[in-house]
């Protein structure tokens, strides 16, 4: 890999190209704990477009300008009131457009297989280790265009605590859509704010703000391990049956089954554990087995949920914002070893089905009782969070000459046991898991065949 490989080449701000007709939106119980967290980077590799670097730039920066329009809260700036409410102030303030060339760096060197994630790829984004407070004084978002060697790299920055990964994809998924010539976004976010997560408690914050919550100068690892949709039906099929073939292996066809499973035949009601919820289970046997914790060692598998079809009545699916709770599931390192998959996939997707409206509000009530900041991290060194969702249409995004190769993201909001959830390119059910561990962990779960045997080239 080039040592030098990035260099930023212009920055300038971006307009909405209309003025906003929306005043100000009052953060939610939802977004006010994501103020200590780091903007979101996220973004898309592609290959060349099939006209100049400079004409893409031209189109680029009047698409973005007309994006805005629709998500005006994103080029406002956020303000606390004499009561200590923190509001996004929709001014049309702009956000930040970068332009970098890295000539020396091609898609393979991004993409190499079975190896780390290079870190050439951090540079691809702007605003490291900025948390979402500072949206106070900085632009909520920022967009950087790199050329590449033989392709282009967009990628994105958004304010965490003004968006989630939903509303994330689908500005980004907008941004692509009118860049390609749409006279009509497909659609419209909604920024009703009368909602469950509207409340009148307030977080108190110290002098200059919160400080992120977690390390930042520890050593990590990177690596996108890639499921195909066959290896996570046959995880699947481990969650749902494995335990029953045990005792009965002789009277279960486990190819008629797998093909039920396959053409949808199997129940899909509460009771089945999720090709997801098998997939999370597996990550945290493996995780924790190459970790070598002690047996009596409590483990946490943290998983972010979106709620806005929880609630009762549902969100709007493109509400704008955050609308996600945390949901973490706890057990013994030794028992989650000694156990099979189904006994950790049952805690992980008993939690899941059970987060309804009615846990929703108890989730808020409980922070307005008690309002506090997201704590991002693992500082017991037993911890997993998962975050991102395979159901986030992240390659639904052609910007006029084909759908990404990959998307990969930045240094934000990484730590030993953050992981990641991508749909795989190929779609179908296939995800990636975006895994960072520390370096002796990384080793240990390569080693690990349990979970390997699974892992495939990505197509």
């Amino acid at each position: 890999m080039p040592s030098s490989s990035t260099t930023l080449v212009s920055r300038c701000t971006v307009f909405p190209d209309r003025k906003s007709d929306i005043k100000a939106l009052k953060l939610s119980v939802s977004d006010i704990p994501m103020l200590s967290c780091q903007y979101i980077q996220k973004g898309a590799l592609l290959t060349s477009p099939p006209f100049s670097f400079h004409d893409l730039l031209l189109f680029l920066n009047r698409s973005l300008s007309a994006t805005l329009s629709h998500f005006p809260p994103l080029a406002g700036r956020l303000a606390t009131d004499s009561d200590g409410h923190v509001h996004i102030t929709c001014n049309d303030a702009g956000i930040d457009f970068l332009v970098a060339k890295a000539p020396q760096i091609s898609i393979n060197h991004i993409l190499p297989p079975r190896e780390d994630v290079p870190d050439c790829v951090k540079d691809f984004f702007t605003y490291d280790n900025t948390i979402s407070y500072l949206g106070h004084s900085m632009p909520l978002a920022a967009v950087q265009v790199t050329e590449l060697m033989d392709g282009v790299f967009i990628g994105c920055t958004m304010n965490h605590a003004v968006t989630d990964g939903t509303s994330f994809w689908h500005f980004f998924n907008t941004f692509a859509e009118i860049t390609k010539g749409a006279s009509k976004i497909s659609k419209s976010p909604d920024f009703y704010r009368n909602t469950v997560f509207n409340s009148q408690a307030v977080l108190k914050f110290p002098p200059g703000g919160p400080t992120v919550t977690f390390a930042t100068d520890e050593p990590l690892r990177e690596k996108i391990l890639h499921f195909s949709r066959e290896a996570i039906l046959k995880l699947k099929y481990r969650a749902n049956y494995g335990c029953l073939l045990t005792k009965q292996s002789k009277t279960i066809d486990n190819t008629q089954v797998l093909g039920n499973l396959s053409n949808g035949k199997v129940n899909n009601s509460n009771s089945e554990i999720s090709s997801f919820q098998s997939l999370c289970a597996q990550l945290w046997r493996s995780v924790t087995r190459a970790r070598k914790l002690e047996p009596t060692k409590m483990t946490t598998f943290r998983m972010a949920v979106n709620c806005r079809h929880r609630l009762d009545p549902k969100l709007e699916p493109y509400y704008f914002g955050n609308a996600i709770q945390s949901i973490p599931t706890y057990a013994a390192a030794g028992e989650l070893l000694a156990t099979d998959l189904s006994w950790g996939a049952d805690l992980l997707h008993k939690n899941v089905v059970a987060h309804d409206d009615a846990t929703v509000r108890r989730g808020v009530a409980d922070w307005e009782e008690q309002p506090r900041l997201f704590p991002l991290g693992n500082l017991d060194g037993a911890s997993i969070t998962m975050g991102s969702s395979p159901r986030f249409p992240m390659y639904d995004n052609d910007f006029g000459w084909g759908r990404p190769l990959a998307v990969r993201s930045g240094r934000a909001n990484k730590f030993d046991g953050k992981i990641s959830a991508f749909p795989g390119r190929e779609g179908n059910g296939s995800v990636d898991l975006e895994v960072v561990l520390a370096p002796e962990t990384m080793t240990g779960l390569e080693n690990d065949m349990e979970i390997m045997q699974y892992v495939s080239e990505m197509v």
